[in-house]
């Protein structure tokens, strides 16, 4: 399918309020493309601090939690801390447990990490992993959930029938008979009554939150003394969960902040696991940014919990010396060879049947691949969804020979997760279970209820669409001239930082020559340019990365005129900086 290239709608009160600032033109254009409400604090986005930070006691709950943790802490129970595998699961484990041991002076001894397996227990608080804790020789007394729990009722319910309290700690959007009533105490900004300002914050801020709470409940009751240290520190954690989980960091000013400040944290290297990173990465003398956290770091974490068991990413994150970071981040790094691998593979059968289904016109798209590995769906339906400008769910096999198991991805246009409460509300024999938020959600389907589910599917993204059509678009900050595109630019966009989920890195549209074509990498799939301008005053190096991927192919070659979208990028090289073109997409000009 070939996309369609569109500029940016510009928010007229965002336009207004960048100029009273003094605000460049450059980086009022791309504020105002992408921040949509008129009464932002447009300082709030351009200089995020901790200040823009809400207190926890504004968390529904947050105090019945707190208060439960704290006496578990000083009565000395046995905590269990239970989160997903996947990295705001990972990052949410991090984040509690060095608050527990570090900050609260709770036992390790004492603490049970409880992390399920995403191919024999799924997602949340999993029928197997509780059938597993209860086992245990040694039960725990309070269990805390966090990125995950809000769905699980009946789980939660045998919990308790064996004396163990359960908090839940989560983002994602409640169930349709809502939050799981067996629960000791509930803290999610999403559920209704509560009155914290974003109820996009990932799982690992709920839990860091949280924490926070404690901290300060212990401090009341003089169990700890006023001056330990609050949980500044481990923002760290939240800026790689905040990122690596897709939520928004266009409106979301306390988004913003705990991602630049955990960016800040980061880069001072002073922890192993940090360092490890900028080690494999060959990023010395570099600093990270946004783009490291989702796109680097994020993936090797994801790839040990969609692979094998998840507990190696933990002790990554953990570790407490250079060595044993470095080991566990070579599992990591293997585990995400590997994905690599099952997902090209996945990708392109997933996007041939996708193709077919967009075809007959469906506007949200249910593939099933019969050999998939259900550790790698969710990256292939973003593929799907990117390559198609349609919702998307990609199911494979699950364990139950009965069932399907699927991962879905979304447009901006399609809440994914009400898409598929509303196929339950109107046939409740089609699902099994499921759980997400706007942009992304998991799912179990009825196997012999597929076909059905395909057809439900694109009726419930059709029913939010109503009139607007869907079909790939790329989005452009609007053309920039071969004058304006220089290192000066660049820099002035960096401003920007962090970039991320609906605040995507500026890019542009612009015509060029290409004056040098070569393919690149170690599976001939990537692009590497020499462009000049039309007056051949201004040359440029560029790259497009996956050009070629998926049995894609170029319309153009040397000698050839181009229309392309770009990002602006700085290219570090053997101790050597130089501006580079990052292609979205480009295309022949016939003149």
């Amino acid at each position: 399918m070939i996309p369609e290239i569109r500029a940016r709608e510009l928010n007229p009160a965002i336009l207004e309020q960048a100029e009273a600032l003094g605000v460049s033109p450059l980086l009022a254009r791309v504020l105002a493309g992408r921040l949509k409400r008129s009464d932002q604090n447009l300082n709030a986005i351009l200089s995020p601090t901790l200040r823009n930070l809400a207190s926890p006691e504004q968390l529904k709950d947050a105090r019945v939690a707190a208060e439960r943790i704290a006496r578990a802490i000083q009565q000395g129970q046995i905590i269990g801390v239970l989160t997903d595998y996947d990295v705001d699961g990972i990052t949410s484990h991090a984040v509690m447990y060095r608050a527990l041991t570090e900050i609260c002076s709770h036992p390790a001894g004492k603490i049970q990490s409880l992390i399920g397996h995403r191919l024999n227990d799924g997602y949340g608080v999993s029928a197997g992993l509780v059938a597993r804790i209860l086992q245990q020789d040694v039960l725990p007394d309070l269990i805390i959930t966090a990125d995950c729990g809000s769905s699980d009722e009946a789980r939660i319910a045998l919990l308790k029938q064996s004396g163990i309290d359960v908090i839940v700690t989560d983002h994602h959007a409640l169930p349709a008979e809502g939050v799981p009533v067996s629960a000791y105490a509930i803290v999610n900004p999403t559920q209704p009554g509560c009155d914290y300002p974003d109820s996009t914050i990932a799982g690992c801020m709920v839990a860091w939150l949280i924490m926070s709470a404690v901290r300060n409940t212990l401090v009341d009751q003089q169990c700890l003394p006023v001056d330990t240290p609050k949980l500044g520190g481990l923002l760290s954690y939240v800026a790689l969960g905040t990122v690596a989980d897709c939520v928004s960091l266009g409106d979301s000013a306390i988004n913003r902040a705990v991602v630049k400040t955990g960016l800040e944290l980061i880069n001072r290297f002073d922890q192993p696991c940090w360092r490890a990173v900028r080690k494999l990465l060959k990023k010395e003398g570099e600093m990270f940014t946004s783009d490291v956290l989702g796109y680097q770091l994020g993936p090797r974490i994801n790839a040990r919990g969609r692979l094998d068991d998840p507990y190696a990413a933990l002790h990554f994150i953990l570790a407490s010396q250079d060595y044993l970071a470095e080991q566990y981040l070579a599992v990591l790094d293997q585990d995400n060879e590997d994905r690599k691998q099952i997902e090209q593979t996945m990708t392109q059968q997933a996007q041939k049947l996708a193709a077919a289904q967009a075809d007959r016109g469906l506007d949200g798209l249910a593939v099933y691949l019969d050999d998939g590995h259900p550790g790698v769906q969710g990256i292939v339906s973003s593929r799907v969804t990117q390559k198609t400008g349609r919702p998307s769910v990609v199911l494979c096999p699950a364990i139950n020979p009965d069932h399907m198991t699927g991962s879905a991805r979304s447009v901006d246009q399609v809440h994914i997760r009400n898409a598929i409460q509303w196929i339950d509300d109107r046939d409740p024999d089609v699902l099994v279970k499921f759980g997400g938020h706007r942009g992304a959600a998991g799912l179990t389907i009825y196997r012999h209820r597929y076909q059905d589910f395909t057809e439900l599917f694109h009726l419930a993204v059709k029913e939010q669409l109503q009139n607007d059509s869907l079909g790939p678009v790329i989005l452009t900050d609007g053309e920039l001239l071969p004058e304006q595109i220089n290192e000066k630019a660049w820099s002035e966009l960096q401003q920007l930082q962090p970039y991320g989920r609906e605040f995507d890195p500026a890019s542009f549209s612009a015509v060029f020559l290409v004056e040098q074509l070569r393919v690149i990498g170690a599976d001939q799939t990537h692009l590497q340019l020499l462009l000049s301008s039309e007056c051949q005053r201004f040359s440029f190096r560029a790259i497009w990365f996956k050009a070629l991927a998926a049995g894609q192919t170029i319309d153009f070659s040397e000698g050839d005129y181009v229309t392309a979208v770009f990002q602006m990028n700085m290219n570090h090289f053997r101790g050597r900086s130089n501006l580079q073109l990052m292609f979205d997409w480009a295309q022949k000009i016939t003149k």
